[in-house]
């Protein structure tokens, strides 16, 4: 019986706790600059949950980071973005622009930016990027403006905020 248990404790046990949890989790970076009067956003995704995503919503093959990666990925990367994440700043709806994208191990950095923004009262943030296709994901939203910080953590139910500073 004694030797049950050790064999458990010793093999079971570790074996078990080696399962594979998949986290779905991106982060949005905003920063106001006041020196350029814009709003920078940063987004991080995971490249295997974004390329995933568009694939199935364009019915297009992307292969990011290999030979065959798509020539005009920018093009659904921007159309995505344009669909799931939405800003108002001072309760006015404000578009932004997509500056590109990088890759970094197994991320994909976004960049964006809305101009012409005097000060900053308030942002609310409409991000529901990854969540049609991943219902657990999780959106988590870090803000600067001047020196104040604000974040919030988005959910498929929750996928809206107004931060105020």
């Amino acid at each position: 019986m004694k030797n049950k248990k050790i064999f458990l404790l010793l093999f079971i046990i570790p074996i078990l706790s080696f399962t594979t949890h998949k986290y779905y989790l991106s982060l949005t970076q905003i920063n106001y600059k006041s020196e350029t009067k814009s709003i920078q956003i940063i987004i991080n995704v995971f490249m295997d949950d974004i390329e995933t995503a568009l694939n199935k919503k364009y019915n297009i093959d992307l292969q990011l980071t290999s030979d065959n990666e798509l020539k005009n990925n920018d093009v659904y990367f921007e159309k995505y973005l344009n669909s799931k994440l939405h800003f108002k700043v001072n309760n006015i709806s404000k578009k932004y622009t997509y500056i590109g994208k990088e890759y970094d191990g197994d991320l994909v950095f976004f960049y964006l930016e809305i101009e012409d923004i005097k000060e900053v009262k308030n942002i609310e943030i409409s991000n529901q990027i990854l969540m049609d296709q991943f219902p657990q994901q999780e959106n988590l939203v870090k803000s600067k403006v001047g020196k104040k910080h604000k974040s919030v953590l988005l959910t498929k139910k929750e996928f809206s905020s107004t931060l105020t500073y």
